[in-house]
């Protein structure tokens, strides 16, 4: 894709801080650094968000996040966790519209990235939950 920034980065047009590259994924530092180490993992092929996936190219870009991920941990004795994120549409936050996976190294509890969720346990009953997870079941292929 021509207008692609991560596109870009892959093809050498913009610079990056690479941290890995093979010939299917190709992982680089996030300008923005949320926390010391934060690395995004891309697929070299243009793909938009998970939903343009297939099995093999899943398997290609997430078999690399260990290897990447136990990079972080031996560069960064100090960090205690790690958020592992992928954003799939604007209103999931995606703001840069080639797929990507963030590897976002932890340090404390008070950092400049967090996450939650509402617990809402209780709020079906176990019929519809069960209806739930059914109607996701049936479209599986």
């Amino acid at each position: 894709m021509t207008d692609c920034i991560f596109c870009k980065i892959i093809a050498g047009e913009i610079p990056s801080a690479k941290v890995y590259e093979d010939e299917e994924a190709y992982a680089f530092l996030d300008i923005s650094q949320v926390t010391q180490g934060h690395t995004l993992v891309i697929p070299k092929r243009h793909v938009t968000d998970m939903f343009e996936y297939d099995e093999a190219l899943a398997a290609t870009v997430f078999s690399r996040v260990p290897k990447i991920a136990q990079a972080l941990r031996a560069a960064f004795p100090d960090m205690k966790g790690l958020n592992i994120v992928n954003n799939n549409g604007e209103v999931a936050y995606q703001s840069v519209f080639h797929s990507h996976v963030h590897l976002i190294p932890r340090y404390t509890h008070h950092e400049g990235f967090q996450m939650q969720f509402e617990n809402r346990t209780g709020q079906y009953s176990s019929e519809e939950f069960q209806a739930l997870a059914d109607k996701i079941a049936n479209h599986i292929q």
